[in-house]
């Protein structure tokens, strides 16, 4: 491409980019935090194509007036030289192939579509990503008490549910089944951006509905059980929560957990 062209696609990358970071639609690819840097980086790329355009015009004429001087013919017999926007013998322009447009087609596939979150599918093949928390702080007053998953699993796992007994908790999270059916109650947690994923899962087991669809985002209440099992993929510790009620939910505006969104 030559350098107008690469102006467009690089005008057209930083529309894209401030688009995501002035909606929600930049919740599917970084965490919360982040979005003043992304905003700043639309802006900085969408100056930077302006840029390279007005520079583009401005030598242009220098460049073409040194072609016409600087390849007259001479005494020496050096012949034709080709001149600096890329003409050779005859005057034919060498130009850039048409199929290198096709790169545009995935800007205009992030602007028209909005990509779904990262659901079941990778939550069943990833291997959960419970770690141990720094401490335990009080729960507080409330019944049932609000909780986000990736709290549950780790009060659960690594301090034993002693800080969950006699407690009832409400979960929101989405449904995934591994290979026998087994309903999870999952949250996918991301340190920076989407592509780093993994998943946080507690198992459910109690009053579950008869018919679970993966994906469907479902909240539930109910308390803390001993029973656990073991991913199978990478053996992690998944914990279970007795469920005595639920009902499904609209997914949230941000679908990852929000304990690891800063």
């Amino acid at each position: 491409m030559n350098r107008k062209a690469q102006a467009i696609v690089l005008f057209l990358v930083g529309g894209a980019v401030l688009r995501a970071g002035s909606t929600d639609l930049y919740l599917r690819y970084v965490k919360a935090g982040l979005r003043p840097l992304l905003l700043a980086a639309g802006v900085v790329l969408m100056a930077a194509a302006v840029a390279t355009v007005w520079y583009e015009r401005r030598t242009r004429p220098a460049g073409e007036a040194a072609g016409e001087g600087g390849h007259g013919e001479g005494e020496g017999g050096h012949g034709e030289v080709e001149d600096s926007h890329g003409e050779g013998e005859g005057g034919h322009a060498h130009r850039e192939p048409r199929v290198s447009w096709l790169l545009v087609l995935p800007l205009f596939a992030l602007i028209l579509v909005a990509p779904p979150a990262l659901g079941s599918y990778t939550a069943m093949h990833t291997g959960t990503a419970l770690q141990r928390p720094w401490g335990f702080p009080t729960l507080p007053a409330g019944d049932p008490l609000p909780l986000n998953l990736a709290d549950y699993a780790g009060r659960a796992v690594y301090d034993h549910g002693r800080s969950l007994e006699h407690r009832r908790v409400k979960i929101t999270g989405f449904v995934a089944l591994d290979g026998h059916g087994a309903p999870y109650l999952v949250r996918m947690a991301l340190n920076c951006c989407a592509a780093d994923a993994q998943p946080v899962k507690i198992g459910l087991t109690g009053r579950i509905p008869a018919v679970l669809e993966p994906d469907t985002w479902l909240q539930v209440i109910g308390t803390y059980t001993r029973k656990r099992t073991k991913d199978p993929v990478g053996g992690g510790a998944i914990p279970y929560l007795e469920v005595s009620r639920s009902r499904p939910v609209p997914a949230p505006r941000d679908p990852y957990d929000e304990s690891w969104n800063g």
